[in-house]
């Protein structure tokens, strides 16, 4: 972390402040709603103790939905310019290694004070959505409020109950009509993904390695996919993201937007898509693409993974930006949306912090805690160092990928080309789901390409794990 510009501990300033805070924000303005007593819920990772939103729906007379998503209210007790946000400023991000999780802001914050922790009054900041029978918005508004959390529920379990593949957890008949509740948000999520991938969202699905450990031993490295529990949230937050951009550029407010650039690969993405038999258009087209991915899914779901982290990797990383009011920052291309900001994490990314301040500015008529200057400057930052971290969490999970492999040395394996430049060529072992450079043999090979890998080296404490090709691998 300290090579990469990271922080990797909370200076004396930081832990002073901290001492002074004796418990989470309280009601401090009159326009406050008290929404107490509505059925909030958060779903989450089963380890999770950053809580940073929670959600709820309701059917209104004239059968729309109203969704309502409370994300915590983290600017009120972390103020800018403080030593606390001043380290939340400089490293953007929580950093979640395989061995240890650095926080971007203190715990006793992010877990307990400005986080939406089960059985606790918090005050949030409400992203409020209405949205039609097919899945469109009609309306939407944004305000503060008093949450309760009624139910801390878990991704695996509450997927389990929802694709009748296990019971339902205990905690949801434990709340009278959460239960129908969550059956709703569910509902509304599905509509709400159906209706953007109309507009050319892509379908995209990986595979995420998660480490397994005895006592302190690392043991495995076991793939998790997506579920249907996770859907919800993503695509409530997703529709959430949006109201937030677009209730700055109504007011005539700058905003701090995501966005994913049209694919500068996309002549590869075209190659990978003739080799499923599927011609895509000279030009990017994201609904061309989602009809390509839709169809590759329904052909072949089981190697369909490795062929959304071929595209994912082709498209480009995402980036933070400034929206200024009548400028256009081109929007997310893989999710087919054009006005779209990071808002419902403020405990683990400073640029939802960021908009969080800028809302609460618009909500109140005050003036912008920002300067167009300082959010560009931000936008910059935020963005190398979001990449930063990622390269220390992606070292560390090779350093325990090198000591799972360490003993495997000559070992052949079947995988996939991950990444092909200048600076090397990558692949991924289908099982193990590992990652490695591929150090002889890479010439010719480009992204998508399936090989066959034999192990040469590993290096635990550079986190380095080495390739050579043997053979073409399965088609």
């Amino acid at each position: 972390m300290v090579e990469r510009g990271l922080l990797p501990d909370f200076s004396s300033q930081a832990l002073a402040e901290l001492d002074e805070l004796r418990g989470p924000a309280a009601q401090t303005d009159k326009t406050t709603r008290d929404l107490r007593h509505l059925l909030w819920c958060s779903i989450d990772n089963d380890d999770s103790r950053d809580l940073d939103q929670l959600t709820v729906a309701e059917v209104l007379p004239d059968k729309s939905v109203r969704v309502l998503v409370a994300v915590a209210d983290v600017d009120s007790l972390v103020r800018k310019d403080s030593a606390i946000d001043e380290h939340a400023r400089r490293n953007t991000t929580s950093v979640y290694t395989a061995a240890r999780i650095f926080p971007m802001l203190p715990e006793k914050l992010s877990t307990d004070l400005t986080s939406l922790n089960y059985a606790s009054e918090r005050h949030a900041l409400i992203i409020e959505l209405v949205v039609g029978e097919e899945g469109a918005l009609l309306r939407s508004d944004v305000y503060g409020a008093l949450v309760w959390n009624r139910a801390k529920l878990a991704y695996d379990s509450v997927a389990a109950w929802l694709e009748g593949a296990g019971a339902i957890p205990p905690e949801i008949p434990a709340v009278p009509g959460l239960e129908e509740n969550l059956r709703l948000q569910d509902r509304i999520a599905q509509r709400l993904k159906t209706l953007r991938h109309e507009h050319g969202a892509l379908t995209l699905e990986t595979v995420e390695a998660r480490l397994v450990f005895d006592a302190d031993e690392v043991k495995d490295l076991q793939a998790v996919g997506h579920n249907r529990a996770k859907d919800i949230i993503e695509d409530l937050m997703i529709a959430a993201n949006g109201v937030t951009a677009r209730f700055l550029s109504d007011r005539g407010l700058p905003s701090f937007r995501r966005v994913v650039r049209t694919p500068k690969r996309w002549d590869r993405i075209r190659e990978l898509a003739l080799d499923h038999g599927k011609a895509l258009p000279a030009e990017p087209d994201a609904r061309s693409l989602e009809a390509f991915l839709t169809e590759a899914q329904a052909v072949d779901p089981l190697r369909f993974p490795d062929l959304s982290l071929a595209v994912i990797k082709l498209l480009g990383a995402g980036e933070y930006v400034l929206e200024v009011p009548g400028g256009g920052t081109g929007g997310h291309f893989g999710l087919a949306v054009q006005d779209y900001s990071h808002s419902t994490a403020p405990n683990r990314r400073y640029p939802d912090l960021i908009t969080q301040r800028l809302l609460k500015a618009a909500i109140s008529g005050q003036r912008m805690p920002y300067e167009n200057g300082e959010l560009s400057e931000l936008a910059k930052h935020c963005t190398e160092k979001e990449d930063a971290a990622k390269k220390v969490e992606r070292q560390v999970r090779k350093s325990a990928a090198a000591m799972l492999l360490e003993h495997r040395l000559g070992e052949q394996f079947d995988a996939f080309v991950t990444g092909a430049a200048e600076k090397g060529t990558w692949v991924r072992l289908l099982s193990p789901p590992i990652e490695g450079r591929l150090t002889t043999g890479f010439e010719g090979v480009d992204v998508g390409q399936r090989v066959r890998v034999q192990l040469m080296r590993t290096d635990v404490e550079r986190g380095y794990i080495d390739f050579r090709r043997v053979g073409e691998g399965k088609t």
